[in-house]
C-alpha cells in the first residue's frame, strides 16, 4: 500500500504568498493545509490529523510567529517548523532558534530552497525531537545528569538536592535558555514523585482566554468551541509534579484560581458544578524577578510567598563557561548517537571561541549551534568556520538597539545600556530618554527608537496595537521593528 504523503502546513497572512507558497509545496508531492492567522494554525497543530511540518511566517495578524512556535513546543517538541522572515537579521534567527525553530526560510524564498528546508526538516524531525532529552540531561536519570562543575552550577545542584528530598514548592528563577526545565524535571526525578507524572506548562505562551480551560480543564459546551471535555493540567499531574514555567505571566484572575488550587488541592474546571481532587507538587519558573511584580501590582503577594518556599536561581552561561567543554562534549556525542554518523569533535580553537562568546540564548543557543555545526561540517572535526553566525565576536550578536537577556529589564526597570552608569533607571512613566551617552555624544537613531519602543510594550502591557496607536505608526511597520530589534520577547499573549 502506497505510503501517505506527509502534511504541510503554510502559515502565512498573505493571500498572494499563501498561494505561491501552496503551489510550490503541493508541486513537490506534499499535501497541504493552510491557516492565515496564529490561532487557526494552532489549532490544525493540535487536530486529530496534524501536519508534519509546519511553514511558518513571523508577522501574523493576531500574533508572531515565535508567539505561536512557542505555544506548539511544550506539547509538540517533535514537530519540524521551518520559519518564514521578510528579515535575516541575526537577532530574528536566533530568537527564533532558541525557540525552537527547525530552520528559515527568507521571503522571497526560491522553490528549491522551500523543497530542500523542508525535506531536511523532515529527515532531521527525528533528531529535533531527542535535542530536548539532550537537554534533559542525557542517559543518566535525576541530579545525576545535570553537566557542569563549576562553582555557580555546583551551588545550584546542591540546593537542587535538598530540593528533590522534600515536596515543598520550588522557584527556579533564570535567563531563558538557563535549564529551568531541565532542573524541573532533575528534581521531579530524585524525588518521590519519579514514578508519577511530569506535566510541564509554559505560562507565557498560552493565549489570556484559554489559561483557565488549560489549567484547569473544562466541561464540554462550557463555552464556545468547547466540543469536548478536557482534563486539564492540573488533573494530568495529579500523582507528580506541575512545573509552571514563566509564572509571572500568568493574569491576576487566573493567579486567584491557581492560589486556591495550591491552598485546597482542588480545582474547578470551567462548566463544573463539583470541584476535583487533585495531588500534585508544584515547581514554577521565571526569568523575571517576581517579588518586581509584586511591587508593581503585577503578581499576587500571597501567591509569591506560595511559590517561593524554596528559591534556586540558575546562572546564565557566561557566568559558567568553565562548563562549556564538558557541555560540547556531552551534545556532540548525543547528535552522533541520534544522527548515526561519526562523533565530531571540537578543537581547542573552537572550544576558546565558544568560550569567548556571550551566548544570550544560553545552554538552549549553544545546543543548537552544535547541531547545526554538526548536519553543516563535512569533516571529523569542528573549525570556527563551522559556526558563521558567531565569526570572531566575542559579545553577544545582535541587531541595532537590541536587548540581550542580561540587559533586557526585569519589571519596573527602564531598558537603557547595560553598565553605563550602573543603577537601575527609573519606570517607563517617569524616566525621561536622553539623547546622549555618557561621553556626551548623540545616540545612534536606531538605539533611541529601539528604546522607545521597549519602553511603550512595556506600559502598554505587550499590546501592540495599542503601541501602534500611541506611537502613531501602522502595525505592519511596528512588527517589522519589533522583529528588528529583538523586541519579540518583550510582546505579551495580551496583544490585540
Amino acid at each position: 500500500m502506497a505510503m501517505t504523503a506527509p502534511l504541510v502546513l503554510i502559515v502565512e497572512d498573505e493571500a498572494t504568498q499563501l498561494r505561491i507558497l501552496e503551489s510550490v509545496v503541493s508541486r513537490a508531492g506534499y499535501r497541504v493545509c493552510t491557516a492565515m492567522r496564529g490561532a487557526d494554525a494552532l489549532a490544525k497543530v493540535d487536530a486529530d490529523s496534524p501536519p508534519d511540518v509546519v511553514l511558518l511566517d513571523l508577522m501574523l495578524p493576531d500574533m508572531t510567529g515565535i508567539d505561536v512556535l512557542k505555544t506548539v513546543r511544550p506539547a509538540h517538541p517533535d514537530l519540524p517548523v521551518v520559519m518564514l522572515t521578510a528579515k535575516s537579521s541575526i537577532t530574528t534567527v536566533v530568537d527564533a532558534m532558541r525557540t525552537g525553530a527547525t530552520d528559515f526560510l527568507v521571503k522571497p524564498a526560491s522553490a528549491e530552497r522551500i523543497r530542500a528546508s523542508l525535506a531536511a526538516a523532515l529527515n532531521t524531525a527525528s533528531l529535533v525531537g531527542e535535542i530536548a532529552a539532550m537537554e534533559d540531561g542525557g542517559t543518566r536519570p535525576g541530579l545525576a545528569g545535570l553537566i557542569g562543575d563549576s562553582p555557580a552550577m555546583t551551588a545550584a545542584k546542591t540546593l537542587a538536592e535538598k530540593a528533590a528530598g522534600t515536596a515543598i514548592p520550588v522557584l527556579i528563577e533564570g535567563e531563558s535558555g538557563v535549564g529551568k526545565e531541565v532542573f524541573a524535571r532533575a528534581i521531579h526525578a530524585a524525588g518521590d514523585r519519579a514514578g508519577g507524572p511530569f506535566v510541564a506548562v509554559n505560562c507565557g505562551a498560552i493565549p489570556e482566554n484559554l489559561v483557565e480551560s488549560i489549567l484547569f480543564g473544562h466541561e464540554k459546551g462550557a463555552f464556545t468551541g468547547a466540543t469536548e471535555k478536557r482534563r486539564g493540567k492540573f488533573v494530568e499531574a495529579s500523582g507528580g509534579t506541575l512545573f509552571l514555567d514563566e509564572v509571572g505571566e500568568l493574569p491576576l484572575e487566573i493567579q486567584v484560581k491557581l492560589l486556591r488550587a495550591l491552598q485546597e488541592q482542588e480545582i474547578d474546571p470551567v462548566g463544573s458544578r463539583d470541584s476535583v481532587k487533585v495531588d500534585i507538587r508544584v515547581i514554577s519558573a521565571t526569568n523575571r524577578h517576581l517579588y518586581d511584580l509584586v511591587a508593581t501590582g503585577a503578581f499576587r503577594e500571597d501567591l509569591y510567598y506560595r511559590l517561593n518556599v524554596f528559591p534556586i536561581t540558575l546562572p546564565p552561561l557566561r557566568e559558567r563557561r568553565e562548563d562549556i567543554p564538558a557541555l560540547v562534549r556531552h551534545f556532540l556525542a548525543r547528535i552522533a548517537d541520534m544522527e548515526d554518523v561519526g562523533l565530531k569533535s571540537a578543537g581547542r580553537d573552537v572550544i576558546a571561541l565558544l568560550q569567548h562568546y556571550d551566548w544570550p540564548g544560553n545552554i538552549r543557543q549553544l545546543q543548537n549551534a552544535l547541531f547545526r555545526a554538526v548536519i553543516l561540517s563535512d569533516g571529523t572535526r569542528l573549525g570556527p568556520d563551522d559556526f558563521p553566525h558567531m565569526g570572531d565576536r566575542t559579545t553577544q550578536t545582535q541587531a541595532p538597539g537590541a536587548l540581550s537577556p542580561a540587559s533586557r529589564p526585569l519589571a519596573g526597570t527602564w531598558p537603557g545600556r547595560a553598565g553605563q552608569d550602573g543603577a537601575p533607571a527609573s519606570r517607563p512613566a517617569d524616566a525621561h530618554l536622553s539623547l546622549v551617552d555618557p561621553n556626551g555624544d548623540f545616540l545612534p537613531l536606531a538605539e533611541l527608537e529601539a528604546r522607545i519602543l521597549a519602553a511603550a510594550i512595556e506600559k502598554y502591557q505587550g499590546r501592540l496595537a495599542e503601541v501602534a496607536r500611541r506611537l502613531k505608526i501602522g502595525r505592519s511597520t511596528l512588527y517589522r521593528k519589533v522583529a528588528d530589534y529583538g523586541l519579540e520577547t518583550d510582546v505579551r499573549d495580551g496583544r490585540r
